[in-house]
This record gives C-alpha cells, sequence and structure tokens, in this order.
C-alpha cells in the first residue's frame, strides 16, 4: 500500500502540470504514453520490443495520437492516417517474408492496438484543446468511478459483475460508482460549464461515460487475462503499467467525441 501511494503522489505531480500546460507538452506525453502502452501488448503477448515491427507499431500509433493541426506541413495525400495505413500495409507484407515468424494473427493484434490506444490518447489531446474543463470533466468521471465502485463493491458488493474476466467486480460497486460519478461532475459541472451544452444533457452524458469507462477497464482486464498477465505492466510500482492505469479513460475519451462534447 505504501508503494502503491508514493507512485499515485509522484505520478499526479508530473501528470498534473502536464494536463494544465497542454499545447506540446501534452502532445509530447500522449505519445511517448501511447508508445509505452503499445509496448506493454508486445511484453504480454511475449514479443521483442526491439524490433522492425515493434518500431512500425510505433511510428503507426504515433499518427494516430498526433493532434489534428500536425499535418499542416504536409502534402495532403500525406495525412498522418495514411501513413498509418501504409504501415499496417506493411506489417501484412512482414508475413510473407518473415517465415511464419510473425503471422496474420501478429499483424492483427498489433493493428487493434495501435487503433485501441491510437485513438484513445488521440482525443485525450483533443479534449485538452477544447479546454482544461473538458479535460477535467473526463479525468472526474474516471477517477470516481473507479473510486466509488471500489469502496461501494467492497462493503456492499454481492452480485458478480463479470466474475470470468474481473471476479472482484461486483454490479452493486458499478452502479454506485456511476452514481457518485454523476454527483460528483454535476457539482463540477454546475461551477464549470461545458459550453454550449445544457446541464441536465451533461448528466445523461455522464451516466454513459462512466459506463464506458467501465466497459475499457472490462476490456483491459479481458485482455490480460487472455494472456495470463496479472498487470499490462511495470512502469508504475503498485498500478502496474499505462493500460493498468489508463483503460477507463481510452473508452471514455473517443466517447466523448461521439457525443459532440469534443
Amino acid at each position: 500500500m505504501k508503494q502503491r501511494v508514493i507512485t499515485a503522489i509522484v505520478a499526479l505531480l508530473i501528470f498534473i502540470p502536464v494536463i494544465i500546460a497542454g499545447g506540446y507538452v501534452i502532445d509530447f506525453a500522449a505519445i511517448v504514453l501511447g508508445i509505452i502502452a503499445m509496448s506493454e501488448i508486445f511484453i504480454m503477448k511475449k514479443k521483442m520490443i526491439i524490433s522492425v515491427e515493434a518500431l512500425t507499431s510505433f511510428i503507426g500509433i504515433s499518427c494516430l495520437i498526433v493532434p489534428n493541426n500536425f499535418s499542416n506541413f504536409l502534402p495532403e495525400y500525406l495525412s498522418p492516417t495514411f501513413i498509418f495505413y501504409v504501415l499496417v500495409m506493411l506489417l501484412l507484407l512482414a508475413t510473407v517474408f518473415s517465415k511464419n515468424r510473425f503471422n496474420f494473427d501478429d499483424a492483427g493484434v498489433y493493428t487493434l492496438g495501435m487503433m485501441y490506444i491510437g485513438f484513445g490518447f488521440h482525443y485525450f489531446i483533443v479534449a485538452r484543446q477544447d479546454g482544461l474543463t473538458t479535460l477535467l470533466y473526463a479525468l472526474f468521471i474516471v477517477w470516481c468511478t473507479d473510486s466509488g465502485a471500489y469502496f461501494i463493491g467492497k462493503h456492499f458488493g454481492k452480485n458478480k459483475l463479470a466474475k470470468h474476466i474481473s471476479p472482484n467486480k461486483t454490479w452493486e460497486g458499478s452502479i454506485g460508482g456511476t452514481v457518485i460519478a454523476t454527483i460528483v461532475c454535476t457539482i463540477y459541472l454546475y461551477f464549470f460549464p461545458i459550453s454550449g451544452i445544457n446541464l441536465i444533457v451533461m448528466i445523461g452524458f455522464t451516466i454513459i461515460l462512466s459506463i464506458f469507462g467501465q466497459l475499457g477497464d472490462l476490456v483491459e482486464s479481458a485482455l490480460k487475462r487472455f494472456y495470463g498477465v496479472k498487470d499490462s505492466g511495470k512502469i508504475l510500482p503498485g498500478h502496474g503499467g499505462i493500460l493498468d492505469r489508463f483503460d477507463s479513460l481510452l473508452f471514455v475519451l473517443p466517447v466523448l467525441h461521439l457525443l459532440g462534447i469534443v
């Protein structure tokens, strides 16, 4: 527990100035976090992170994460999304010449991983571009849902939510986490409203986003269970890897865009 608390304090001391600074600082941080998260998928698969496939994946995920205005200096036909597509084609070509060392399943996992992590961290940048209020709103949803689900589930949880994937999660904790996130975020939005969206509508959005955050958590739990690991990585002592800490946010942030918030 002591190690967990110390790690959380150090991480927040680094993370909070980054999100406050925004701009190129958060762009760079998002790319670094995305590459580390992608490397965790390689490690879970017991694949080398120093390889042509890994380098290709790291460049590909960076192309998806970079802000929309990044490609302004590039020719119109060389958008980051198109470069990502070319890199996926290169991964597919590698299945032809690798003599089965690298196969179609590997290419599929890395492509899906790049999209899952890349779009999540891309909208991390987009949310901050929309304003610090918007990004903090997304963070509060995730933090309050996680904390609320843990404490309520621990004291009142009886009915398992997804026993085969995450045996400690309960329906009581899940519902309680969403209720707490909704209450906290409603108070937050009352004082720091998001421009152009009615508070009542935002309450409904908060419930939806809280649910998607929990789905993101379950998806990452399923990923770890499939590969037989407890944590996605060890970069955060007591907390696991980057995927362990950002799993909910990687689902919440793109849904912010789908709901028209960013």
